[in-house]
């Protein structure tokens, strides 16, 4: 069993490490590169995709000029223990709209109603939630009452409403996370650790992928488009 618990302010240190171990055990259905597992770039993005959701939990608290939801599904037997959560962006000009940026289960407490307990939360005080989600999941978000309705460079748009609300979500600007130092120390580690022609290689497998799966969306919006 689980219980739902929607914060608002920044949630305790050890929820936060909680949520970063989710997001980095499960960087490549989250990313939006959608990294594999076997790219020697995967570090990477699980250090960046750590950072982003973390300066998101850091908004909590109001003083970042961007509006966050976090609500955390708890064991219910030992509520300090995180099962899932969803991490969602309200629009800044429409009450009735937001987006909902991460949506993450453990993989051991999947198939329990968990994603869809904190997607009900969620729809039950906006009217329209948009989410971007790679191919494969549209069918389940579909289950869910979502409808595909374009595509975000790989990955389709999707709205409880059915249509794309065109809301102004404030977003974080990610492209500094990459210019950190952090960052720069794991490339140059991985830089060493490979070598060049491997680190070029793992930029163009990963490119190539981003490739495919941006016409895996065109082609599943498009159907979708032909069946309606």
């Amino acid at each position: 069993m689980f219980i739902l618990s929607r914060l608002t302010g920044v949630p305790p240190e050890s929820f936060q490490n909680q949520i970063r171990q989710l997001v980095i055990e499960q960087v490549g259905e989250l990313s939006s590169v959608a990294i594999a597992a076997d790219n020697p770039l995967y570090p990477l993005y699980q250090y960046a995709l750590g950072l982003e959701v973390h300066q998101y939990l850091q908004a909590l608290d109001g003083t970042r000029g961007l509006a966050v939801e976090l609500i955390l599904a708890l064991e219910a037997d030992a509520p300090d223990r995180l099962l899932g959560f969803a991490l969602a962006l309200p629009a800044q000009d429409d009450a009735r709209a937001c987006a909902l940026a991460f949506l993450v289960v453990s993989p051991r407490h999947r198939r329990q109603g968990i994603a869809r307990a904190l997607l009900a939360d969620l729809g039950g005080r906006y009217d329209c939630i948009e989410l971007a989600a790679f191919a494969h999941a549209v069918p389940w978000f579909e289950a869910m009452g979502l409808q595909a309705v374009g595509v975000r460079d790989a990955q389709v748009l999707m709205s409880s409403s059915g249509v794309a609300s065109g809301a102004l979500i404030g977003r974080l600007d990610t492209a500094p996370i990459y210019q950190t130092l952090e960052v720069r120390q794991i490339h140059a580690y991985l830089l060493k650790q490979h070598g060049e022609a491997a680190m070029i290689q793992a930029e163009r497998q990963r490119d190539q992928r981003l490739d495919a799966l941006e016409l895996q969306a065109q082609a599943c919006v498009t159907q979708r488009r032909q069946v309606h």
